[in-house]
């Protein structure tokens, strides 16, 4: 059993050269690395995974229930709208961290509602990858 996964939704592939000035320059292949030992730091395992795919992201949360003890999240464009990603969350019993790398209420008005907030245990917003640290630190008082 892993002890955390990392899910990244929706753009998230294009970390890096997508609106630099909001989301930073580290591509998702370094922001997972980063990811990756942050936990191994705490001295947890993790894994990550990126899709544009709802129902992948959906099937990920309900792999998670037997593989993983903790979900830190950035469901993308998902946060907004996605109550089958947040009925998936809801399933999982582990502690759960939404991360988002811009403040989402300092943009514009749609971004300010959080359909998955209602059903983790916190939300990280605007430290760009501080907040994955963060979010980690989190899982790793939680576990």
């Amino acid at each position: 059993m892993l002890d955390v996964i990392y899910l990244f939704g929706p753009n998230l592939d294009r970390l890096g050269t997508r609106d630099p000035a909001i989301y930073g320059s580290a591509t998702l292949a370094e922001m997972e690395s980063r990811c990756i030992e942050a936990a191994r730091v705490l001295g947890l395992s993790a894994e990550t995974l990126q899709s544009n795919f709802e129902g992948e992201l959906v099937e990920a949360v309900h792999g998670a229930v037997a593989k993983n003890r903790a979900i830190i999240i950035n469901p993308g464009g998902l946060t907004h709208y996605s109550y089958a990603l947040a009925d998936a969350l809801a399933i999982f019993g582990g502690p759960k961290i939404e991360v988002h790398l811009s403040n989402v209420f300092a943009r514009e008005p749609w971004r300010h509602t959080s359909v998955v907030a209602p059903v983790v245990n916190g939300t990280v917003v605007g430290l760009g990858e501080l907040g994955f640290r963060l979010a980690t630190q989190a899982v790793a008082s939680l576990l």
